[in-house]
């Protein structure tokens, strides 16, 4: 895909995110990856309202060569890109149910969303959770280098989700699944609940990978 579209459908895709209360405010940041560098929203931007040319683009290394000046998440972004090198997109939200689950104590930091769906094992993954961290601090970006690209998607402490994919569509897709598991784990949170088992989950990754 040539830039000038990825950064049309980077504003199509944040915008929806956006309408749908995927983000409010300026909350929220998404990159993706291009031949050069990489293209990503810029800081107190907001998700609803992107203009295509100003989104920012940094080279290799992180330097900033054009647009707006980027997201102070920026740390984040490149972590996931230089450990799991198939990475095609990032997408961190502060959607209201995975955040709230990012808020609960008591979750399995190895494993924070549990299979309730065979959707969220396919799209998603293991979440992990990280500790919390000031946002824009550039240790974020080094907890999600501790991982060594094992984790797609994680849920940052009392923050929000970061999720990666192989490309822009696919990773927003798999944003908004988290989230509606999220929100599937607050609503039946103290309710008896079956959960896809070992061999389940097993035949899912086999099959989808």
């Amino acid at each position: 895909m040539d830039e000038t579209r990825l950064r049309e459908d980077m504003a199509r895709l944040s915008k929806s995110l956006f309408d749908r209360g995927f983000s409010v405010g300026s909350a929220g940041n998404i990159s993706a990856r291009v031949e050069d560098g990489l293209l990503i929203t810029p800081t107190n931007s907001c998700l609803g309202f992107l203009d295509p040319a100003r989104i920012s683009k940094l080279d290799h290394h992180g330097n900033h060569l054009s647009g707006d000046r980027p997201s102070k998440e920026v740390f984040l972004h490149r972590a996931f890109y230089d450990t799991r090198p198939g990475t095609g997109a990032v997408v961190h939200l502060h959607s209201t149910y995975a955040t709230a689950l990012s808020c609960m104590a008591g979750l399995d930091p190895e494993d924070c969303i549990p299979p309730l769906t065979p959707y969220v094992v396919m799209r998603v993954g293991r979440v992990c959770l990280v500790p919390y961290f000031r946002p824009g601090d550039a240790q974020g970006g080094a907890l999600i280098r501790a991982l060594e690209g094992r984790h797609a998607a994680v849920l940052l402490a009392n923050h929000g989700p970061v999720v990666s994919g192989r490309d822009l569509a696919a990773t927003v897709y798999a944003a908004e699944e988290l989230e509606e598991t999220a929100k599937l784990v607050v609503t039946l949170r103290g309710i008896p609940t079956r959960l896809l088992g070992t061999d389940e989950v097993a035949e899912l990754q086999r099959s989808f990978g």
